[in-house]
């Protein structure tokens, strides 16, 4: 398998020694760093002079902020590890704790530094109107509950939670993950309808008034998401399986729920396989029976009725068998048909398709969503037809070059494209699993190489959006790329005038994390925003190995820029999915104590998420806020011995 290769993302390139500042012997250190520290200032209050016409359009809740943000990117424009070694060999501040207060840090250092130097620092050249440290942080702290809400006494960093489907339907799960901890309630528009998002709504306001709590909607637009489209059905057949153990003895038979064909009800409890039948035949079977059938494969199987209730009954299979429409199953007396007796099988939906990749495989995308489908292979095993997939948005292919990389599925698939004709586009896998990878339908599909000019607002988009101003307090811009991007929405928001939802910037691309910035000074027109980082699709654009520093300088951006942000995407995934998490994601959760906001999303097990997320949060308060250590008392300080 070849290594994903390295991304173009804008950060800092592998640079690991640290340039030494120019040492002039006859220099004292601290004139050294006065002077560099002076030369800093000098440039950081230039910026923000310079840029008036830009802050003069954010709005006076951010006009502050927006300076600081200023000076911020102007301090990281050169390196400054040499001066940070100098500061703190001489006790001072090392500019590393600066984000949410660039020039008072500043200042605040030149001041101490000249003291050390013996010297006297002019005080009227300070900026009286930057803010201050204490003043940073109320900033943040203000404009986080303005978009996202009051904090917990006990925990400052808010649960966000995606509302699954079934939430439509379903007012004790919500009223429970409020219950749980849940801050926010995220709506996903990718997924179904205004109905169903309305009905989510009216259960959340009710579950606050029954708690007593509130709890603030979040809408996601589904924005312009390349996916790969429809493959071909698969075949209608149900495999029932018991489980056993290494010497092939069952440990647990196969549950089976059988139901009326014509009025299906859904199993009152977990089954593994669900058959519709004949409702008349129904009423003749009887608990502690057995069904007998012979399989999709010629095999003689047989279920034992283990009880029958007034919907249907349940059965429990002790050997593999595969069923198919039309399969007849007879109870009592075997393979005897009478119109009490014997039944068959009713429609059962086709199984999940998927195409089998392996590296150095070819894959031919169309523009079109005609159903996609595997390759065919001779009789020894090679390909005489590649596999066949199609997409979304085929004109980002309009964009593309070969030789650009293409990545499936969150990065589980990557591939290169080698050439592009009028109807397809020609791509050979790189990176698959040892044994194949699947890939299947409506997964995502990313270009990181290609430089796509896509609207961050669809069609879709702009109908969903009448509905959000309606109705929720926060819209997330997703694959926000460009202060463009921003200005759009603006003027959508604007248009509709129902409303005027915060804007979330969910940051998702290389384009995106680029601009951020940018994105940010437009967003901070309006007086709520925010940022989530989106780190599925982020990691794919800007490659896994930097994620992490990625996702660090977006903190950093947005601390500087008073802005809230929300830590989104696999936050305690498998634990949600799962029931149990990985060591790993429990670090990853401690870590989005440093956001203003941690994502969660569905699962069957989202309740023991968000009360494992809120102990995880509530315990990582007491020792660290953002990048700062914050030292309490350590049980582990008092369990020296001294006797030994």
């Amino acid at each position: 398998m070849l290594a994903k290769p390295v991304s173009k993302c804008a950060v800092n390139e592998m640079d690991v020694a640290i340039p030494q500042l120019n040492r002039d012997p006859d220099v004292a250190p601290t004139d050294l760093v006065l002077n560099e520290l002076l030369r800093i200032r000098s440039e950081i209050v230039a910026e923000a002079d310079q840029s008036a016409g830009l802050l003069d359009r954010v709005h006076p809740s951010f006009r502050e902020s927006s300076k600081n943000l200023l000076h911020y990117l102007a301090l990281r424009r050169r390196d400054i590890r040499p001066l940070q070694l100098r500061l703190a060999a001489l006790g001072l501040s090392s500019l590393g704790r600066s984000e949410s207060h660039v020039l008072a840090n500043i200042d605040a250092t030149l001041e101490a530094a000249h003291k050390l130097a013996g010297k006297t620092w002019d005080n009227d050249s300070k900026n009286s109107n930057s803010v201050d440290f204490s003043q940073g942080q109320e900033l943040l702290s203000v404009h986080a509950e303005d978009l996202l809400g009051p904090t917990k006494a006990r925990r400052s960093v808010r649960i966000m939670v995606t509302l699954p489907s079934e939430s439509a339907q379903n007012y004790t799960l919500i009223h429970d993950l409020l219950s749980e901890g849940m801050d926010c309630a995220r709506i996903n528009c990718a997924h179904d309808d205004p109905g169903a998002w309305l009905k989510m709504i009216e259960h959340l306001r009710r579950a606050e008034v029954a708690l007593g709590k509130s709890c603030r909607v979040v809408m996601d637009l589904a924005g312009p998401k390349l996916r790969t489209g429809p493959l071909t059905a698969g075949a209608k057949v149900v495999k029932v399986k018991p489980k056993r153990d290494v010497f092939g003895r069952v440990t647990l038979p196969a549950r089976l729920w059988v139901t009326s064909e014509s009025a299906p009800v859904l199993p009152p409890s977990f089954a593994d396989v669900t058959l519709p039948v004949s409702s008349v035949w129904i009423k003749s079977v009887r608990a502690g029976g057995t069904i007998r059938f012979t399989d999709a494969r010629g095999a003689q199987r047989s279920f034992s009725v283990v009880d029958v209730i007034d919907d249907g009954f349940w059965a429990e299979a002790r050997d593999t068998s595969y069923l198919v429409p039309g399969t007849k199953l007879y109870f009592s007396k075997p393979f005897v048909e009478t119109a009490e007796n014997v039944t068959e099988v009713g429609e059962i939906p086709p199984r999940e398709s998927f195409l089998t990749l392996k590296t150095g495989d070819e894959l031919v995308i169309t523009r079109d969503i005609v159903p996609g489908r595997e390759a065919t292979r001779d009789s020894g095993g090679r390909i005489l037809t590649p596999a066949t997939i199609g997409c979304t948005i085929p004109e980002v292919f309009d964009d593309a070059r070969s030789g650009e990389s293409i990545w499936f599925d969150d990065g589980k698939i990557g591939g290169v494209i080698e050439r592009i004709e009028d109807r397809k586009v020609m791509v050979r896998i790189v990176h698959a699993g040892i044994d194949g990878s699947k890939l299947r339908a409506d997964k995502g599909i990313n270009l990181p190489e290609s430089a796509l000019r896509l609207s961050a607002l669809t069609e879709k988009d702009i109908e969903d959006l009448a509905f959000i101003c309606e109705n929720a307090d926060a819209v997330g811009l997703s694959f926000a790329n460009s202060a463009a991007d921003v200005d759009s929405i603006h003027g959508q928001i604007d248009w509709l005038g129902t409303g005027h939802p915060a804007i979330i910037l969910k940051i998702e691309t290389q384009r995106g994390f680029e601009h951020l910035p940018d994105m940010l000074l437009a967003a901070m027109e309006s007086p709520c925003c925010g940022v989530m980082i989106a780190r599925g699709d982020l990691a794919v654009e800007c490659g896994f190995e930097r994620l992490a520093e990625v996702q660090e300088q977006i903190l950093w951006i947005c601390e500087a820029a008073h802005v809230p942000v929300i830590w989104a995407t696999q936050v305690l995934e498998t634990l949600a999915k799962e029931g149990m998490p990985s060591r790993a994601e429990i670090t990853d959760a401690a870590m989005g104590h440093r956001a203003e906001c941690v994502m969660l999303n569905k699962g069957p097990h989202v309740l023991h998420a968000v009360r494992s997320l809120d102990d995880i949060l509530t315990r990582m308060q007491a020792h660290q806020t953002k990048k700062q250590a914050m030292l309490r008392e350590l049980h582990l300080a008092h369990t020296i011995k001294k006797d030994r």
